[in-house]
């Protein structure tokens, strides 16, 4: 039996750089094009009877995520929310987007579906003077996910360069905003997992 699990988020749960759910962005694309640049991809391979659906917008912050939650949800067995860096890098309050973050969990939840949430990345880009925005928002994400019985998918540790604590490796990063295909992998096969 195949789980559907739709995929809500930004431009970490669209694949950028190198992939994008809407066609026409991939087009823009071109070339360099790789449907590997999404942790969805890795994670469908790791686990079978998972169709996922890609809900990622590139740039949007928590509250305009919020506002696609039921469309992408429609038809899913289980939802997966990630968000917030949009919310940091455009200046926006931390508390407000871990409190947009706890009502799309519990939005899920009332649609009859089963939720994680991921927490927010490392960002080379934004280091350092992002970097203790990026860790109390991931902080109450865990306060949240506990509060609200969720698992956290630990994408930030997941690609954390441990000689540089708040900045992600090198090689698992494209751009220094999102990850490479190999950092995308890491995400699906190491740090996705299913509700409890």
């Amino acid at each position: 039996m195949t789980r559907r699990v739709a995929t809500l988020g930004d431009s970490i749960t669209a694949g950028s750089p190198l992939w994008d759910p809407d066609p026409l962005i991939r087009a823009r694309i071109g070339g360099a094009l790789d449907e590997r640049s999404q942790w969805q991809w890795w994670a469908a391979r790791r686990h079978d009877g998972l169709a996922f659906r890609n809900c990622g917008i590139y740039g949007q912050r928590t509250d305009e995520i919020a506002m696609r939650l039921d469309a992408c949800a429609a038809g899913a067995d289980v939802l997966v929310v990630q968000g917030g860096i949009n919310d940091i890098a455009q200046g926006k309050p931390v508390a407000a987007a871990a409190e947009n973050l706890r009502a799309m969990v519990r939005r899920g939840r009332a649609l009859g579906l089963s939720v994680v949430v991921a927490d927010v990345l490392p960002w080379n880009g934004g280091y350092p003077g992002n970097v203790a925005p990026i860790d109390e928002l991931n902080q109450l994400i865990a306060v949240m996910a506990t509060e609200e019985s969720v698992r956290v998918l630990p994408f930030h540790d997941t690609l954390l360069d441990p000689e540089r604590p708040g900045c992600m490796c090198d090689d698992w990063t494209d751009d220094g905003d999102h990850p490479t295909v190999e950092g995308y992998r890491r995400l699906g096969e190491q740090a996705f997992a299913l509700p409890d």
